[in-house]
């Protein structure tokens, strides 16, 4: 599994999963507000693709130290599973995506995603992230989507330290869900009405982070507005 997706990609796969388009992947193409106001709402999930460089790990380790030690309250409403796949996170963040919005999402009566999410909802982290590995269905589908999907596949050789986080409103908070990561990341209040502009705000942090970076993309799910 491969962390380099297009958006053909993405929507092959989940479509492929047996999820609905009444919602869609579509690019976030700036961040500013004329940009951001060509979006459609709502926005139920905002995936960002990013560089895991060495400024940005040092950061995750000095935030994981300082989480442990001033622990968040996080909702036990929050899908989180563990990324123990190589290169799989695509697939953790979507599945990030699609678990904590089913409330709004349509499924196929035959979804294998619908069933791998209603087989793991009472599963901690681990033990959603060792069904996983077991479940081929999803297996499967993300490898014969990535092949259809993949526009600018890297050589064989070619090292793509790329990685996909997904941000999420869970009961008014903005969470930050990133398999890599041992627990969920608050980033405080958000609302329907806001949240994608609450995420993007998120988003410029890691950019400010690697500013000499350009290897970012934002990706909102939205509800279809045809």
């Amino acid at each position: 599994m491969q962390a380099y997706y297009c958006l053909m990609n993405i929507t092959a796969f989940v479509n492929c999963l047996g999820m609905k388009p009444t919602w869609q992947f579509g690019d976030v193409y700036g961040l500013d507000p004329e940009l951001l106001s060509m979006v459609p709402r709502p926005v139920c999930a905002v995936l960002l693709l990013f560089p895991v460089t060495e400024k940005y790990e040092t950061f995750k380790q000095e935030e994981e130290e300082r989480l442990k030690d001033q622990p968040q309250e996080v909702s036990p409403d929050v899908y989180f599973i563990k990324q123990t796949i190589g290169n799989a996170c695509g697939t953790i963040g979507l599945i990030h995506a699609v678990a904590n919005n089913q409330q709004h999402l349509d499924f196929e009566s035959n979804s294998a995603l619908k069933k791998f999410l209603e087989q793991t909802a009472k599963m901690n982290p681990e033990e959603r992230a060792a069904f996983l590995e077991k479940d081929e269905s999803i297996r499967v589908t993300h490898e014969s989507s990535a092949q259809e999907g993949q526009t600018e596949a890297p050589s064989l050789d070619e090292k793509v330290n790329l990685h996909f986080i997904a941000f999420v409103n869970v009961g008014g908070q903005l969470y930050e869900l990133d398999g890599r990561k041992p627990f969920p990341v608050v980033h405080g209040k958000t609302s329907e009405d806001t949240f994608l502009e609450d995420a993007v705000e998120v988003c410029k942090i890691f950019m400010a982070r690697d500013p000499q970076e350009v290897r970012f993309t934002i990706i909102a799910l939205s509800k279809d507005s045809y």
